[in-house]
């Protein structure tokens, strides 16, 4: 048999509180802790007593359960249903039944894994004979007399039957077959027992009717509460009157914690889970498939989103008055971009996690790019879509959620408040963990992802709520988890299902921090680029006013066609079609005939088709020989003969046009309704400025002021680095022992704060004393802000009115003046 030692890592010395326990634990331990729990500490606790203290808070233990496994968490429930303390036997009873894991190796094996994590989380403490849970634990997971617990037991005899009158439990122990007792006390021991006892009950079972075998039935798995009627049945009469069901209530009776462990055969648990659930492979592929797939849907997440930018790139939609899109341009835009609805909420999130989209903040306000788009837009592809990718795996705002509502029944809106829900960075980063476990090209079964997902990520279950029903945070994570698996798919994460060699990369284990996280970026951006397809410089001109893009174009070809063209379809390759407007849009924007006309030479593999050059040359012809500048507004053409043409246009009756001079017309509307009025009818009017000079018109015009990213909104404080615990751990254990040596007396120490003191001569030779012999102090300190503390320090040097000391509660050399020192006392026993 194990040692105690061996079994639960913990050494056979009993320690009699959660602070003794956590001083006898090694700075690796307490390490441990303060990076499983970084909730402890905030603030920095002074010394382990506190850190116990705050270890055993609702709140830190509600934390706490939520990160604990399906199997640790049953541990857990179970011993909450168990006595205080609970040798290590009766909790693998419990665990794994009356043959104490025979029939459940499984359990019986997992079983000090559970204990030394519980253990380690501070949630238990105790020698292996006297297990303790943590009081606030069990309050959470022990059943009561009107709620069960998570195991689906009741609660005890003793506390079914608190109230109970003394006649009325006499008649209970006299059915059951056992003997008057003096006093109620007696008589619930004496029942309790008997429950208890495997023979005794099995014998008392074995009399009953079938009928009150099948209610028993009903209840052994819970909820073990069932409602009677006044004048119950006879098989329910022949339960109450053994005690097999007790009162809770009028019409209400409960199975006792007891009576139930029996009819379960010992176990707490229907199910035990001690092993995750296997992930089931659905498909397999060749790696370079997923790779050339995963790349291949990564270069169009980024076109994808450039798409997105340039669509708003002189402006975006109006932001609603409680913040985000309205539904209808939701609509427009994932019409727009030929997508859904859902996949055009994520894509706009994904812009403005990566800080390219914002509200401009103006009175009027809208959505526009932001000046770092211009920067994302420079960068190289496998770059872009490295900026991409990191700001949605850390980011709290969840997509998936548009469309809700929320506690207000108001529906949440794409790019509004509301959206942030804390667990979804460590669900995304864990549900990919899972695809990088298998082998490469290995798709797993989304089921088998988030059965493996619940066991381990179980929250503390409600115990309104029977053991298996889904708390409403579990069913949070898995709809996190499922969006995970489609956003990764678009994100060219995963290719067909399975997780691309740069998602491996992107994914590894030590990229948690912003700085690893970043050369990982780096590196998968480095991994992918090979696998991205080279940019093309030429098109392909049709005879239908068509151009053809085979593929990805270079970024200044690819901007000239968009102002140039409109498009037409897109997917492996793109189709841009010509048009009036489009080749006007050119003009607006600075370009000569001959400018358009050089550029379709020279980017052509085809001869620029004749009809094109016809339309570059007949928009040309027409365009600007109308001027529209500001009067309101005016418009001026040097051929009289088209002014009257527009003036006797019937279109032209809502600009209110009035002759002025034979080459002039005035308007009663502004020169935007003006140009726009006169596009309508067919011309191809030039804006210019008030001194007669051409107004160019440049698409990317619109951009907001300097934006950040939206912050991720942790759901508790962030994982402390290596360098924070190693400091907090010193800091502690130097408190700790300040707080707990032992001092010489001291015949000042009384001012009520707990601080020695002294009088001014008395500290300077206690101290010069100190640095002479070597010996350590306990002083009282008083700080510039006028905060007090205790301190234990090693003096060094005393000049000048300073006394220079390693301080073992801050664990570092300090130099103190004197006059803040409140007294000074010689320490028993040294602390180091």
């Amino acid at each position: 048999m194990e040692s105690p030692t061996d079994r639960a890592g913990h050494s056979d010395r009993q320690p009699r509180t959660l602070s003794e326990e956590l001083r006898g634990r090694s700075e690796e331990q307490l390490a441990a802790l303060l990076r499983a729990r970084p909730d402890l500490l905030s603030p920095l606790p002074s010394d382990l007593t506190q850190l116990a203290t705050r270890a055993a808070t609702r709140a830190s233990v509600t934390r706490a359960l939520g990160r604990l496994d399906r199997f640790v968490l049953q541990t857990a429930e179970a011993l909450a249903v168990a006595a205080d303390p609970c040798d290590y036997d009766t909790l693998l009873m419990l665990m794994a039944g009356d043959d104490r894991g025979q029939s459940a190796p499984d359990t019986a094996r997992e079983l000090p894994r559970a204990v030394a994590a519980l253990r380690g989380m501070a949630l238990l403490w105790g020698g292996e004979d006297r297990l303790h849970l943590v009081r606030t634990a069990r309050e959470l997971l022990a059943p009561g007399s009107s709620k069960p617990s998570p195991t689906g037991l009741g609660p005890t005899v003793a506390e079914a039957t608190a109230g109970m009158s003394p006649g009325r439990l006499q008649e209970i122990i006299s059915t059951a077959g056992l003997g008057t007792t003096p006093d109620p006390v007696t008589a619930v021991a004496e029942l309790t027992s008997l429950f208890n006892d495997r023979r005794r009950l099995a014998a008392l079972l074995d009399g009953a009717p079938a009928d009150s075998r099948s209610v028993l039935d009903r209840l052994t798995w819970g909820p073990p509460y069932g409602t009677v009627p006044a004048d119950p049945a006879a098989p329910i009469r022949w339960l109450l009157a053994r005690g097999l069901l007790l009162p809770t209530g009028p019409g209400s009776v409960v199975l006792p914690r007891e009576a139930a462990l029996h009819l379960r055969g010992g176990r707490a648990h229907r199910r035990p889970e001690p092993v995750p659930p296997a992930l089931e492979t659905a498909a397999e592929y060749p790696v370079r498939v997923v790779d050339a797939t995963a790349a291949g849907q990564a270069f169009a997440a980024v076109s994808m989103v450039e798409e997105l930018l340039r669509q708003w790139d002189t402006g975006g939609p109006s932001v609603l008055r409680a913040g985000g899109l309205s539904i209808r341009d939701l609509r427009r835009t994932a019409t727009a971009l030929e997508v859904d609805e859902p996949t055009a909420a994520f894509w706009l999130e994904v812009c403005y996690a990566s800080g390219l989209l914002a509200a401009d903040g103006e009175s009027d306000e809208r959505f526009a790019a932001t000046p770092a788009c211009d920067d994302w837009l420079r960068l190289p592809p496998q770059e872009r879509w490295a900026a991409l990718v990191s700001a949605w795996l850390p980011a709290t705002r969840t997509a998936g959620v548009v469309g809700d509502v929320d506690s207000k029944a108001r529906p949440l809106a794409a790019l509004g408040p509301g959206l942030d829900r804390s667990p979804a960075p460590e669900v995304r980063r864990r549900t990919l963990a899972l695809l990088a476990s298998l082998p490469p090209g290995s798709v797993p079964s989304p089921e088998s992802v988030h059965a493996r997902l619940r066991w381990e990520h179980g929250d503390p279950a409600d115990p309104q709520r029977s053991a298996e029903e889904p708390t409403a945070a579990s069913g949070l994570r898995a709809r996190i988890a499922a969006w995970t698996l489609l956003e990764a798919e678009l994100l060219g994460l995963t290719g067909r299902g399975a997780l691309a060699g740069h998602g491996r990369t992107l994914l590894a284990p030590s990229a948690v921090h912003p700085p690893e996280a970043a050369e990982a970026a780096q590196a998968a951006a480095a991994e992918l680029a090979p696998l991205l397809p080279e940019p093309l410089d030429h098109i392909l001109l049709q005879a239908d006013l068509t151009a053809v893009a085979p593929g990805p174009l270079q970024r200044p070809l690819a901007e000239m066609l968009s102002v140039l063209a409109e498009v037409e379809s897109t997917g492996g390759a793109t189709v841009y079609r010509f048009t009036p407007a489009s080749v006007r849009r050119a003009l607006d924007a600075g370009r000569t005939t001959a400018d358009i006309h050089a550029f379709l030479a020279d980017h052509s593999r085809t001869p620029v088709p004749q009809p094109l050059s016809y339309l570059v040359d007949d928009v040309a012809r027409r365009y600007g020989r109308l001027r529209v500048g500001a009067a309101s507004a005016y418009v001026r053409c040097d051929d009289e003969g088209q002014l009257a043409e527009i003036l006797a246009d019937r279109r032209s009756a809502e600009l209110r046009l009035r002759r002025l001079a034979p080459t002039v017309l005035a308007a009663e509307v502004d020169p935007g309704s003006l140009l726009e009025g006169l596009r309508e009818m067919g011309y191809a009017p030039a804006a210019e400025s008030a001194g007669g000079d051409l107004l160019v018109s440049r698409a990317d015009s619109r951009r907001t002021g300097p934006r950040t990213p939206p912050e991720p909104v942790p759901g508790g404080p962030p994982a402390p680095g290596g360098t924070l615990v190693s400091a907090a751990v010193r800091a502690i254990r130097a408190g700790d022992r300040a707080s707990t040596a032992v001092r010489k007396p001291v015949s000042g120490d009384g001012g009520g704060d707990g601080l020695p003191r002294t009088s001014p001569a008395e500290t300077l030779a206690t101290v010069q004393a100190a640095a002479l012999t070597g010996s350590h102090l306990w002083i009282g300190y008083v700080n510039a802000e006028g905060a007090a503390s205790q301190r234990v320090i090693a003096p060094v040097r005393v000049e000048g009115g300073f006394v220079t000391a390693y301080d073992h509660t801050a664990g570092e050399v300090r130099t103190f003046p004197l006059h803040r020192v409140t007294g000074a006392a010689e320490l028993a026993d040294d602390p180091a």
